[in-house]
């Protein structure tokens, strides 16, 4: 690779010479190309000698016996410099076979034939568009060459390490809060909790026997379900709310609700659950997230997103009216009885109004209902006195951009493996958690 990339370098320059004209992008590529083959010659100097030579401490094998030497090994290795060769040891375990490369697993290459900070590279491009473009991009802004499937391979690679580190820092974490035996000092005021889901496509075999909401009762797509943490500090002149700058972390994964519970949880812990003053859930009115406040977060205010509300007293509208201006003046009417909390008086009027076939009856009285299940969650006024949101926009937004904009692309099918690491990979670095990922993988 090397000598390919000398051998260009001085093509171009030579070509430019002959022309005798400017070519500033040519001789920028040329030089460019120079200076990265002088770095890898560098780099590769570093790395001779590193895990190769006599041991200090024997090597012993996982089943206890000591490893022996068979040798050194040549490794081709692709780093963000360029392509080079790293010659190490290899040992071998007599009992039960094992190999082992002390030096690859010194440079955190083991299994790879690519560096950590190309790895990090192709993570991070292929999270954020689709794996062809990220191939491209990798080409043009940095000059390495891999295939759209290599860049698949390492991301979703790379998110499932990051599913299994966020698992046991979660459990470490509820293990540490089931020990705890005294109260931690309060020291902020409010830790909003949120949580929403989006529908993702998902390939034929993901989908199998599950029922969906296409005519023949078929599904096209799994749910996702997202939450978010952030922290509230202040208020602005006008006693809006402001959510504190950088507060804000994701959690995300298709599973059941029970084990997306525990997963929401955990981040709500490590973002200092039992320190805040005040908890407040926010979410849409589903079952699921209803229930998911209720068990882990009993001491929680319960809000339900203003916004979803509306849309219910809407709904409502369109089933008691037929004229468009009664449904428009309805609508507001009770838009601002909701704001000001009065679910009663909505509930009274619209029954006043039900109307008299059975099956338009039946949905009105669903709707009414709705609102009367949830009243204790719609005290909006009360809720803006208080200085609280009452919107659940953060993971709205989530769902759009954690999710919306890299997983449901036009013509995209995904495996339940491949959508949950390329989720986590997304939920992390919104998270601004990168940095602690990788340093958690330093020896």
């Amino acid at each position: 690779m090397a000598i390919e990339q000398d051998q260009e370098v001085r093509r171009i320059l030579h070509k430019a010479a002959q022309a005798r004209q400017v070519d500033l992008e040519a001789w920028e590529s040329a030089l460019r190309v120079a200076v990265l083959c002088a770095g890898a010659k560098a780099l590769a100097g570093l790395l001779e000698g590193i895990g190769s030579g006599r041991r200090k401490v024997a090597l012993e094998c996982e089943c206890g016996r000591r490893m022996e030497s068979r040798g050194v090994r040549k490794k081709e290795l692709l780093t963000m410099l360029g392509s080079l060769s790293y010659s190490r040891s290899r040992f071998q375990c007599p009992n039960c076979g094992k190999s082992r490369y002390p030096g690859d697993e010194e440079l955190d290459i083991v299994g790879t034939g690519r560096s950590p900070g190309v790895r990090r590279m192709m993570g991070r491009a292929g999270s954020r568009c689709t794996f062809k473009e990220g191939c491209q991009d990798l080409k043009i802004y940095a000059g390495i060459k891999v295939s759209a499937k290599d860049v698949e391979r390492v991301a979703e690679g790379i998110g499932q390490d990051m599913e299994a580190w966020s698992r046991c820092e979660r459990q470490q974490i509820l293990q540490a809060q089931a020990e705890s035996v005294r109260p931690e000092e309060k020291t902020f005021p409010l830790l909003y909790i949120c949580a929403d889901g989006t529908g993702i496509p998902m390939t034929r075999s993901e989908l199998q026997g599950r029922p969906g909401k296409q005519a023949d009762g078929s599904a096209r797509t799994r749910e996702v379900k997202l939450g978010c943490i952030f922290t509230q500090s202040a208020q602005d002149e006008k006693g809006f709310p402001l959510r504190d700058p950088d507060s804000t972390s994701f959690v995300g994964a298709i599973e059941p609700a029970e084990a997306f519970g525990w997963r929401l949880y955990g981040e709500a812990l490590r973002r200092g659950l039992a320190r805040a003053e005040r908890v407040v859930v926010l979410g849409d009115g589903a079952q699921w997230i209803r229930n998911l406040g209720e068990f882990h977060f009993p001491e929680a205010t319960l809000i339900i997103d203003l916004y979803h509300a509306r849309e219910h007293v809407s709904d409502l509208c369109k089933i008691l009216f037929h004229q468009e201006k009664e449904v428009v003046r309805y609508r507001l009417r009770w838009w601002t009885e909701l704001d000001y909390g009065n679910i009663e008086k909505i509930a009274h009027q619209a029954r006043q109004r039900l109307p008299q076939d059975p099956e338009s009856c039946k949905k009105a009285e669903a709707e009414i209902n709705y609102l009367e299940k949830n009243k204790e969650r719609m005290r909006y006024a009360d809720f803006r006195r208080q200085g609280l949101f009452v919107g659940s926009g953060v993971v709205e937004a989530g769902c759009k951009t954690i999710i919306g904009q890299r997983l449901k692309q036009s013509g995209m099918e995904w495996s339940l493996r491949g959508a949950n690491a390329i989720i986590t990979l997304r939920c992390i670095h919104q998270s601004g958690r990168l940095e602690d990922y990788w340093e958690a993988r330093v020896p």
